[in-house]
């Protein structure tokens, strides 16, 4: 069947959580407790062994065909515009992140700015050793290009589609 990512990401999260819930359920009921007067049978609550392990298994297996063909897609796929694959991309975006909030706060600092050195007593001053206006215009171009690789990874996630056989 022909997913895209977006679609793919989805269907994963409810593999999981259909996995999840048989895990849960078999939890509540591989053991129980039952008073020494009560009839150990009465209280035994449904619980299939060979078809909890089966199903699990069978979740498991749909998860890594899943999961492969997330991986093979975003080793294989280009971003228009950008000359990087979808795995290129997702370490691509994180180093604008951070580069964005490193400029962020040399761009919005002062100068020359007062502090005081409470241990001495003495009042020295913090002085920029950069130009902050080549550092706000670094960070226009980083929030740019940001919003730019986010959006074009956003467009081939919700409209490329790619084969999962499960």
């Amino acid at each position: 069947m022909l997913y895209t990512s977006a679609e793919a990401a989805k269907l994963l999260r409810r593999l999981n959580d259909k996995k999840s819930s048989i895990e849960s359920q078999e939890s509540q009921s591989v053991t129980f407790r039952a008073a020494i007067t009560e009839d150990v049978e009465s209280a035994r609550p449904a619980y299939d062994y060979a078809a909890a392990q089966s199903a699990i298994d069978g979740i498991e297996s749909q998860i890594r065909k899943v999961k492969h063909a997330i991986n093979t897609f975003n080793l294989t796929q280009e971003v228009p515009g950008f000359g990087m694959t979808i795995d290129q991309m997702l370490v691509y975006i994180p180093q604008l992140t951070h580069k964005k909030a490193k400029l962020s706060g040399m761009k919005d600092r002062l100068p020359k700015s007062r502090e005081y050195i409470r241990v001495a007593g003495i009042i020295e001053y913090l002085y920029a050793n950069y130009d902050i206006e080549a550092a706000a215009k670094d960070y226009d171009k980083v929030s740019d290009e940001l919003a730019r690789a986010q959006t074009a990874l956003d467009v081939v996630n919700n409209s490329v589609k790619f084969e999962i056989d499960i």
